[in-house]
């Protein structure tokens, strides 16, 4: 453990699977640390571990985290830094036997642990059986109902079976599909011995987990004011420095790239939130109640983040194999853009039996072309066609013929601006609940299976988190101007299962309180005219001058299986931030 007893240092060294393999290496011998984490899962990954699993069933985990424990495990060993990953996904067990392999090889002495308890699949029937009835958290409607099986089911575990494995003297610890926050919790509850009930630091904890689960996002990646950030070259990791009551402190090691400060940490703390109570299965973490300041350079601490007992239920990830999938991309160029667009469509579909022969199609035209081209290309409008169906073969080599088929015989100036392909199958990503008294972590170590139940299912007295009543400031006067939104506000987005969320917060006071008056979840559509069709909500933390909008349905089945362009919403913060809107001239940043 590093020499300052009083603070656990957890470092991130991977945001996302694919994420840069050296930055384990680098986290280790960067500087101290205590423990080593990755995030690795997301909903799409799981889609991904679990066609890796179909095809090789000693598959299943993610086989890049071993590259890392192969350069990091024997200084890791020798300095006494824990390794805490959720790479092991679908297979954590073969993780870990991986791992033992790693460490055989290296002649290293090293105690290698594994969680399981997460995987439904198994047990579906049975849940269903005693009234689970899986409801779809975006849309409602029971997975009976559905007429579709998912291929996998895995229960967001909680940080105490991490806890129990480290306790039990583990040096690397294999989770399957945890919380993003459990892997920084359930050290923090390790080193400071919280108990169950220690809601406050729990929230914090899970505050943390939250900042540092993306990596360098924190530490200024795809930050809103980048032109703040210093360098991009060889961007800087996080580290959270966790004090006994669940405070931290954001930082990254010295001499790295990126930065860390109030906006970037408020940007991601943004991130992929519903409502500002975070459920956890450990703890509801109250992020409308903490504070963020910055105590010097690239460094910013997090206080106060209150806690309340965590929901009696348990998130579920389910993915479903929903079927086939086809499309291509065509450039319409110059004039009668719209009419080219339709007599191509109205053709094309009619060769291949009409748009009901399919379970779903998609027809976007998008308009890039200006009128005062200077270039061929600024003369383009794309038109994207998506068609799905249960039969793969009429969405396969079949559909991409036909379109190929009209190359000579549709509009003039035609042009793929994708290759034909013969399409696949297709992920819908279907979040639901599941009552928490089904769910035990087990934990592999020692040779010993242990069982660790969630906190809801143990006799803890209730904890409340009254909110406090938010103090928002007159909204300033003045002379206006029709300005981008984004010269006076950050965002971050990003998706939540079929919903979106758009965070946005202000640097000043006053720009808050015209935030809070103007922008309600009318204006926002109205700014953003394409959201007409869907639910939006708003959640306010004036505590950190930030709105949280979520957008329910646009990102229809999920990730995997949308058509937009940006399935997962990564760019809709920096579509409003371009809005023209009327702001007090007051607001805006003045030259220099």
């Amino acid at each position: 453990m590093a020499e300052n007893k009083d603070i656990l240092r957890v470092a991130n060294c991977s945001g996302f699977y694919g994420d840069r393999l050296s930055a384990a290496k680098e986290m280790v011998a960067g500087g101290p640390i205590d423990v080593l984490t990755g995030d690795y899962l997301a909903e799409l990954t799981m889609s991904i571990l679990y066609a890796k699993k179909r095809k090789d069933p000693n598959e299943g985990y993610v086989g890049t985290f071993l590259k890392q424990v192969q350069d990091v495990l024997a200084p890791c060993l020798e300095k006494g830094i824990k390794i805490v990953s959720n790479a092991g996904g679908l297979n954590p067990k073969g993780m870990a036997d991986a791992v033992e392999k790693i460490a055989d090889d290296l002649g290293l002495d090293c105690k290698v642990a594994y969680i399981d308890g997460d995987g439904l699949i198994p047990r579906l029937k049975d849940l269903q059986g005693e009234g689970e009835n899986f409801e779809n958290i975006d849309t409602g409607k029971p997975l009976a109902e559905s007429g579709l099986r998912p291929a996998t089911a895995n229960a967001y575990l909680g940080g105490w079976g991490i806890k129990e494995a480290l306790d039990q003297g583990a040096d690397v610890v294999i989770a399957p599909r945890v919380t993003d926050a459990a892997v920084v919790l359930g050290p923090a509850a390790w080193k400071f011995g919280w108990a169950r009930d220690d809601f406050d630091a729990l929230a914090g904890a899970v505050a943390a987990g939250h900042l540092i689960e993306c990596g360098t996002q924190v530490c200024g990646g795809n930050y809103a004011f980048f032109q703040e950030v210093p360098s991009f070259h060889n961007m800087g990791y996080p580290i959270a420095e966790i004090e006994a009551d669940g405070s931290f402190t954001i930082t990254k090691h010295p001499g790295t790239g990126g930065l860390v400060s109030v906006g970037t940490v408020t940007a991601q703390l943004l991130y992929e939130i519903n409502s500002p109570a975070y459920k956890n299965p450990d703890v509801t973490a109250h992020f409308d109640s903490l504070s963020i300041e910055q105590a010097g350079e690239d460094r910013v601490r997090v206080s106060g983040c209150r806690g309340s007992n965590p929901p009696d239920s348990h998130k579920v990830c389910m993915n479903i194999l929903g079927g086939y999938r086809n499309s291509m991309e065509l450039l319409i160029t110059g004039l009668d853009i719209e009419e080219k667009a339709k007599i191509f469509t109205d053709v094309l579909f009619d060769m291949v039996g009409g748009k009901e022969a399919f379970d779903d199609v998609s027809t976007d035209l998008i308009r890039t072309d200006k009128k005062e081209a200077l270039r061929n290309e600024e003369t383009f409008a794309s038109l994207r066609i998506s068609v799905k169906s249960s039969d793969a073969k009429l969405v396969g080599r079949i559909f991409s013929a036909k379109i190929i088929e009209l190359a000579l015989a549709s509009y003039p100036g035609f042009s793929g601006r994708t290759a034909p392909g013969s399409g696949g199958p297709f992920i819908i990503h279907w979040p639901a609940l599941v009552d928490s008294r089904h769910i035990t972590e087990t934990v592999h170590v020692n040779g010993q299976e242990i069982s660790v139940p969630p906190t809801s299912q143990l006799d803890v007295e209730e904890k409340y988190y009254q909110k406090r009543p938010a103090h928002i400031g007159s909204v300033p006067d003045g002379e206006t101007v029709t300005s981008p939104l984004g010269r006076v506000f950050g965002t971050r987005s990003g998706d939540k299962g079929g919903a979106a969320n758009v965070g946005l917060w202000a640097k000043t006071e006053d720009a808050y309180a015209w935030a809070w008056h103007h922008l309600t979840a009318e204006k926002l559509k109205e700014i953003l005219p394409d959201l007409a069709p869907y639910q939006v909500e708003r959640f306010e933390l004036a505590n950190i001058r930030a709105l949280n909008f979520m957008i329910y349905g646009i990102l229809g089945e999920g990730v995997a299986a949308n058509d937009r362009i940006d399935g997962q919403a990564k760019t809709l913060g920096e579509y409003l931030r371009s809005r023209p809107v009327d702001l007090p001239i007051s607001l805006l940043p003045q030259p220099a």
